[in-house]
């Protein structure tokens, strides 16, 4: 989910969800979702397990930047720390974040291998200028 300005409703949101298999959402996002549905008492695991099951997601991903990410399966809760790296620019750290957890679950990796190398893949990408960095072949070879 991509929520930006006022470019969305709480309509969209759920209709979106319905059709969904998979949902990326970052801390700020969840927040707002939180407000928009309702439920805004709940800590950020108890949303993402309701909204899981609610829309019977396979997958929810959740990045809260230097707080860590967790993904949340059916049974299954991974959490990874955001490692402590010279930030240069974080533009493109949540793309890459999802690019290198999608392929790696294309892949046929599992779910928390696949969590750490989303992290490793967008710590990498803050320590570079600009939003697509090369990446060194030792992250490229675990990804496909």
């Amino acid at each position: 989910i991509n929520l930006r300005q006022n470019f969305y409703t709480k309509e969209i949101i759920i209709n979106s969800l319905q059709h969904a298999n998979i949902l990326k959402i970052n801390d700020e996002e969840l927040v707002l979702i939180g407000r928009l549905f309702g439920y805004p008492g709940l800590d950020i695991e108890n949303k993402c397990w309701l909204i899981l099951g609610k829309y019977n997601l396979d997958m929810l991903v959740l990045t809260c930047g230097v707080n860590g990410s967790y993904v949340f399966a059916p049974n299954l809760k991974s959490f990874q720390e955001t490692p402590a790296v010279e930030v240069a620019d974080t533009v493109g750290a949540g793309d890459s974040f999802t690019g290198a957890f999608t392929s790696a679950i294309l892949a046929g990796m599992p779910i928390t291998d696949a969590h750490k190398l989303a992290v490793e893949v967008s710590a990498y990408v803050c320590t570079q200028n600009g939003a697509m960095p090369k990446l060194p072949k030792e992250l490229l070879d675990r990804i496909k």
